[in-house]
């Protein structure tokens, strides 16, 4: 779906080369033109510095090519006026109409207007929440399960084939550990140290006993593995449960311990070694990722034989690669820093583009205030906020709508108070509200007999200045969308759909949408109508982006 900018933008795309091929310009056609609504709107719908961008490779100035591009342009029905300001800025004002037509589009696509094919062809991995299933899931991954889910649905928006991948960290010394802790509590017997705390693992300790109670009578190894096994099965079934709950799906969970089992370990050594990237030194195997930018070069071998955690990390790409996917996005926590190298330097080992397969995303940490102080016991989970305990205080809306509403770079805090709050000091109830009030308006326009059909729609009608705005507003969703995939950024979403709302405040402040007591019934009012559901369909559609609900009634 294509927003006027784009529209307009291939208009000039189209004068420019025409301007060519007739021989009055000499200059390379831009890949990208240049466009912004400028903020005082008496400069225009759009603005663009197009002829002070060509004008260095055309030998003429910019004013010159500025005044070419404005007769052309002024000859598209769809443009009612051109005018040029300082050394070459082209503003354009588009016929009203013209403007007024992306509320049939809007209306006609429905909740596919915002979709675009940017990403068309393109099948992505999206890894997000890689996490231990020995506990509860945390606040920082409450992050990502929003934000990645969300930029999921971005990324299939943008017309990309998305798979949103859940990597569990099933192997090592800590799941034996969290097996101990689960036994230790079922037995009556002290957790060891460095183990497990928290009331969960009474709770998992209870629930292996009930499921078997024969495990008590189970000694050494046996009974250790029965219960590491079993707490494992049950905290992990708990976190899709919770995830569920959060409206965050996975199409996979993969499983560390299968890259082992399967081989797939052994595999992506031996691709890795036919690169010529892997050497041995002093008894161990290396992968030499310092030819690619990291800073020291990482063991895949142990001198003792003992595979590391890297050579996990290696197999689990090549297996993703190797799966069919064009490019594997990773989204880690605060504490990964590090892994960004390392991880894009097994790609370009690969014999990949670690510019283009490979996309590393790195989320800071959260913080909860409730009554001016941070949050920082769980009832359950004992020093660990967990999801569950954020979604208890705030409901999955508000959690949802505020951790992805930030950029994921920036550390940030969520206040209890102002997240349960239902006033326009809540950025999700602010959004949802002007939803509502739209649902409203149309169920009166509906009661009054105000036509507000496609067919009863007349573009021309929207002249007012708040309109204007509104309809600007709107035709920027698509590219708001767009750009919100391309560069991995979903806040870019709920931004959008904050000055959207406040521009559909201002409008209906301004521009009576039905009319008073005895007032005929106009063309203006179904035009008001019409426009009126054009925004709601694209506040619902970017809160749908974001896996918030779109409330008719608040």
């Amino acid at each position: 779906m294509s927003s006027h900018s784009e529209l307009l933008a291939g208009k000039i795309t189209a004068a420019l080369r025409a301007l060519v091929e007739k021989g009055e310009l000499t200059c390379e056609i831009p890949a990208s033109i240049p466009l912004e609504r400028p903020k005082n709107r008496d400069h225009g719908d759009y603005a663009s510095s197009i002829a002070l961008q060509v004008s260095k490779g055309s030998g003429r100035p910019p004013r010159e090519i500025a005044e070419l591009l404005k007769r052309d342009l002024e000859a598209l029905p769809e443009v009612l006026s051109v005018d040029i300001a300082g050394p070459g800025f082209i503003n354009i004002t588009l016929e009203r109409a013209s403007q007024g037509e992306v509320v049939r589009q809007i209306l006609e696509a429905g909740e596919k207007f915002g979709n675009g094919q940017s990403l068309a062809g393109v099948s992505i991995n999206l890894e997000f929440i890689s996490a231990n299933p020995t506990g509860p899931l945390h606040l920082g991954h409450t992050r990502w399960a929003a934000v990645g889910d969300a930029l999921g649905r971005v990324l299939s928006a943008a017309g990309a084939k998305v798979t949103r991948e859940f990597y569990i960290n099933d192997r090592g010394n800590q799941m034996d550990l969290f097996g101990a802790s689960v036994r230790a509590a079922a037995m009556g017997q002290p957790i060891p140290e460095n183990g497990y705390q928290g009331g969960y693992i009474s709770d998992l300790a209870q629930a292996v006993v009930d499921g078997d109670p024969a495990i008590l009578k189970m000694v050494g190894d046996e009974q250790l593995i029965e219960f590491r096994e079993r707490a494992y099965k049950a905290q992990l079934a708990d976190q899709q449960r919770v995830l569920e709950t959060f409206n965050t799906h996975f199409d996979v969970w993969f499983s560390e311990r299968s890259l082992h089992s399967s081989g797939a370990v052994e595999h992506g050594l031996e691709k890795l070694r036919s690169q010529g990237h892997v050497f041995e030194q002093e008894g161990a195997t290396w992968l030499r990722t310092t030819d690619f930018d990291d800073d020291k070069d990482r063991v895949l071998i142990k001198s003792g034989g003992e595979l590391t955690y890297f050579s996990s990390d290696t197999a689990y790409y090549i297996n993703k690669r190797e799966r069919g996917f064009d490019i594997c996005i990773y989204m880690l926590g605060a504490d990964h820093h590090g892994y960004v190298n390392r991880l894009k330097a097994i790609a370009a080992c690969a014999g990949d583009d670690p510019e283009y397969n490979i996309d590393v995303l790195i989320g800071q940490l959260v913080k909860i205030m409730e009554g001016g102080e941070e949050v920082k016991l769980s009832k359950r989970a004992g020093t660990i906020i967990t999801l569950e305990d954020l979604v208890e205080k705030v409901g999955v809306d508000a959690a949802r709508y505020t951790l992805i509403r930030y950029p994921v770079e920036t550390p940030m805090v969520l206040d209890v108070d102002i997240l349960k709050k239902r006033t326009n000091e809540n950025p999700v109830y602010y959004v949802q509200y002007a939803h509502a009030r739209i649902a409203a308006v149309l169920r009166n326009a509906s009661d009054l007999n105000v036509p507000h059909s496609i067919a009863d729609f007349d573009p021309a009608l929207l002249v007012h200045e708040r309109e204007n705005e509104l309809l600007g507003s709107l035709a920027e969703f698509p590219r708001v969308v767009a750009g919100a995939a391309e560069l991995r950024e979903p806040h870019r979403i709920a931004r959008y759909l904050e000055v959207l709302a406040g521009v559909y405040h201002g409008f209906y402040a301004d521009c009576r949408v039905l009319p008073l007591g005895d007032e005929p019934i106009e063309a203006i009012h179904s035009a008001r109508a019409n426009l009126c559901a054009a925004t709601m369909q694209v506040l619902g559609n970017g809160l749908r982006l974001l896996g918030v609900t779109a409330p008719e009634r608040m």
